[in-house]
């Protein structure tokens, strides 16, 4: 898939030359007003192309790198907009209220995002032994933080950029972005600042069709970086086990296929009809008694030569006699084996990429931070382990951030000590 291609006609269908009225001008974004038309302002629509082409590159190309994408828009006709092209692009949203201090002061709204899951996971289980007004409050402060948090609870982290409509509105959102160095892309009205935000979209950002059209855009970008990722990742997507999307048809299996899947994969089972038993001749039936006649006359032979074996099998039982006795004495031997090979996997811990992983990889993904997309990274350098990435020095973490272009995250999301968490819990 490529970037998502438009034109200035789709621009100017949605809506996105409207500006305000000619007296609520920002002076700042003189460069960008093509005019005014009834005391309205119109917006250049023909800057307005290349810096929103330049916003899609953008995407795409942090995406690709492994980078989290948040779109920003509490305003009443982009909430629901926001949500679908956020989940459609596997991405993050925030649509509801920006609650000050959500990305300057991530650790406190990581644990209010840690009492959102203990909340679901108390809710979704079985209520017994609650009360009616206990499970009530439970609900609303549930209800609360999921129209808060709900869109970046599986974020992991602080997002690798920002896209905002209505930067006015989202005065607060742009700020704590500025100050943490996160660059913002921004939907820039007649009213707006253009120097608040890194790559500026110059269009309406008050008509519900304009909003829907930047952030299918957006999205459409995103979902072209994950694939251009996976791509240099060495993943075709084309001969990938699961697809992609949810499948519409359900895999229909026969009994023999079932039983040779055995874990419980999700196949539907389909009995297979048995075939009709066939009428047999009286001539046919004679063929097989005189048959059956002669395989009983050859079973009597071969009882004959199971004596003869039988004798030679307790002969053969002295000797198992004496090579046991032969293994007695080189059971010492085996100790040292083993006390060798003992030595051998303790060295194996200390850091190193490998070829392979030793045994069943483990799961990357569990570790705060690392997605599908990274995790494929690291196994292509080599990492497989917890205990490879819990033994990183610092020099490594540099080789190992500039040669998968992390951008410090390694030591800003603390992988190390998650992973010798986990190494121990799996010990």
């Amino acid at each position: 898939m490529a970037l998502p291609a438009f034109n200035m006609r789709q621009l100017l269908e949605a809506g996105v030359h409207f500006g305000h009225q000619t007296h609520r001008w920002n002076p700042k974004m003189g460069s960008y007003i093509f005019g005014a038309r009834n005391k309205i302002h119109i917006i250049d629509l023909a800057q307005t192309v290349p810096l929103l082409h330049q916003a899609l590159v953008t995407v795409s190309d942090v995406v690709a790198k492994g980078g989290r994408v948040l779109f920003v828009g509490t305003k009443r006709q982009a909430t629901d907009v926001i949500s679908d092209a956020a989940k459609s692009s596997a991405q993050y949203y925030i649509n509801h209220r920006w609650l000050g201090g959500t990305l300057t002061n991530w650790k406190t709204i990581s644990n209010s995002i840690k009492r959102l899951r203990v909340l679901e996971e108390l809710l979704s289980a079985d209520s017994q032994g609650l009360t009616k007004k206990e499970l009530l409050k439970l609900t609303r402060e549930r209800d609360k933080l999921e129209r808060s948090l709900g869109g970046i609870k599986d974020m992991g982290g602080l997002p690798d950029i920002l896209f905002v409509v209505d930067t006015n509105k989202e005065a607060i959102a742009v700020a704590e972005a500025r100050k943490l160095k996160i660059p913002v892309i921004g939907v820039i009205d007649s009213n707006s600042d253009p120097d608040c935000v890194d790559i500026p979209i110059p269009g309406n950002d008050d008509a519900g069709r304009a909003i829907t059209l930047y952030c299918d855009l957006i999205a459409k970008a995103a979902i072209d970086g994950i694939e251009r990722g996976q791509g240099e990742a060495g993943i075709d997507i084309g001969e990938s086990e699961e697809a992609p999307a949810e499948p519409a048809i359900k895999e229909v299996a026969t009994k023999g296929e079932a039983k040779a899947n055995g874990d419980g994969a999700p196949l539907d089972v389909v009995a297979e009809p048995e075939p009709a038993p066939e009428k047999k001749s009286a001539k046919a039936a004679d063929d097989e008694s005189a048959k059956a006649d002669d395989r009983a006359g050859k079973a009597d032979d071969k009882a004959g030569k199971t004596e003869d074996d039988a004798a030679k099998a307790d002969k053969k039982s002295g000797k198992a006699d004496k090579t046991a006795a032969k293994a007695d004495d080189k059971e010492p031997e085996a100790g040292k084996t083993e006390q060798k090979d003992a030595s051998e996997d303790s060295d194996a811990k200390t850091f190193k990429l490998l070829d392979k992983p030793k045994g069943d990889p483990d799961d990357l993904k569990k570790i705060s931070g690392v997605g599908p997309v990274l995790e494929k990274k690291l196994n292509g350098l080599g990492i497989y382990h917890f205990w490879q990435i819990a033994e990183l020095t610092e020099e490594q973490i540099t080789e190992v951030d500039s040669a998968l272009s992390f951008k410090g995250r390694i030591t800003r999301d603390d992988w190390i000590s998650q992973a010798k968490t986990f190494k121990d819990g799996k010990n």
